[in-house]
């Protein structure tokens, strides 16, 4: 290969992978710097340089001079002995393509990086192009790919594991996925295994930010800022939480999110591949909230406990299994929603426990709510309310 048609190449590459043409060609000599110190057998380090213009290539080697420095070796000043091989072109050609291939991936992974680590948290569609057992590769557009791990947790339980159970792609299917990380190729930090040869930019489809990024594109309410999203609780696949409140007093944040016939959750649902997502109304008081978090359960009551950060929940005895859920994913959502520790209880029980009247909350909506009487031990009554009061029949004065 002629120097001038060595230029060329890398002038049209660089056209081609959008990536700098100097910074090539430096990454270039510095490459075969290296090379040329191991070929011609140097005593001391060599440099490289490549005339812009005509392509020649010169290499020198830069020879100490004085006295070296005792602390660290190096010398005053290096001069440079001309040391270029008459097959200087011959043996960088022989180099050029694994040199430049590899600075050709490192450049552009740079240059992703570069784009893509401001938009860490985006929901970005891409389409999916292959999958292994420990990751799927999907292209967001030409040259720029993206990788979801899903590493077997049994097998490496510290890797990422960014797909739902339930889930598993097909070629070219359309996914919508969250950018959670872009990989910096000049980081210091320790890298996963196989990590350098994947794509740089990490994506997932478990985070609970993904459901956030699909309101928004749904809700425009919740796009132009009316109606926030206060918290999220997700298990990928199975079942999620989401706390909304509204910034304007008539505006209802739940039916804004459901949507007309639940239309605008209906496509979160379909795009999360009918996991199911529950929409709740925020509170900033915390017995409120966590009757809210537990639904579609009925709540009777809620005690909160400030000192041990729990809220002791009473429901009636045919709601405790929806209370708790299956395996206990209602309340561990709820609680993970809300913050606060649950202690779930049915009224059979709790109307044998001693409690404090203050920081209880009482559903006066309930279909068959208990009596609100407190005695001054502390023991509530084991009597249903009355329809349309508070209280029993026995203790029907107290509401005077």
């Amino acid at each position: 290969m002629a120097s001038s048609e060595l230029i060329d190449a890398l002038q049209a590459l660089a056209h081609e992978r959008k990536i700098d043409e100097f910074y090539l060609i430096e990454r270039l000599e510095a490459s075969l710097a290296r090379s040329y110190e191991r070929i011609l057998n140097l005593k001391w380090d060599a440099r490289v340089t490549i005339d812009r213009n005509s392509g020649k290539i010169y290499v020198y080697e830069l020879v100490g001079q004085g006295e070296p420095d005792d602390e660290t070796g190096e010398y005053p000043e290096y001069v440079e002995r001309d040391v270029t091989p008459a097959d200087v072109s011959r043996i960088a050609a022989q180099n050029a393509k694994s040199v430049i291939s590899s600075i050709v991936r490192e450049a552009g992974r740079q240059t992703i990086y570069e784009e893509f680590k401001q938009r860490v948290g985006d929901l970005i569609t891409g389409t999916v192009l292959q999958g292994t057992n420990d990751f799927t590769i999907i292209k967001i557009r030409d040259g720029v790919e993206a990788e979801l791990p899903h590493y077997e947790v049994r097998r490496t339980e510290n890797d990422r594991n960014e797909r739902p159970a339930n889930e598993r792609y097909r070629h070219n299917q359309r996914l919508k996925t969250l950018i959670i990380d872009v990989r910096n190729p000049n980081s210091d930090e320790a890298r996963a295994r196989g990590e350098q040869a994947r794509p740089a930019i990490v994506v997932s489809r478990t985070h609970p930010d993904l459901i956030r990024r699909l309101f928004e594109i749904e809700v425009p309410e919740i796009y132009d800022g009316v109606v926030e999203i206060k918290s999220i609780a997700r298990e990928p696949g199975a079942r999620s939480k989401v706390a909304v409140s509204s910034r304007e007093p008539n505006l209802d944040p739940v039916g804004a999110c459901v949507g007309p016939k639940g239309s605008r959750v209906r496509m979160v649902v379909e795009e999360l591949r009918n996991e199911r997502v529950d929409v709740i109304q925020w509170s900033e008081d915390p017995a409120t909230y966590v009757k809210n978090a537990l639904s579609p359960a009925r709540v009777t009551c809620v005690e909160i406990d400030d000192e041990t950060h729990t809220a002791i929940v009473t429901v009636p005895e045919d709601q405790l299994s929806l209370a708790i859920g299956k395996e206990g994913q209602n309340a561990r959502l709820a609680a993970r929603l809300t913050g606060w520790r649950i202690d779930i209880k049915s009224t059979n029980f709790a109307s044998n426990q001693k409690a404090p009247a203050e920081n209880l909350l009482i559903d006066e909506d309930d279909d068959d709510p208990i009596c609100a009487y407190v005695a001054e031990d502390g023991t509530h009554c084991r009597n249903h309310a009355r329809p349309g009061s508070r209280f029993c029949g026995v203790h029907a004065s107290e509401e005077e």
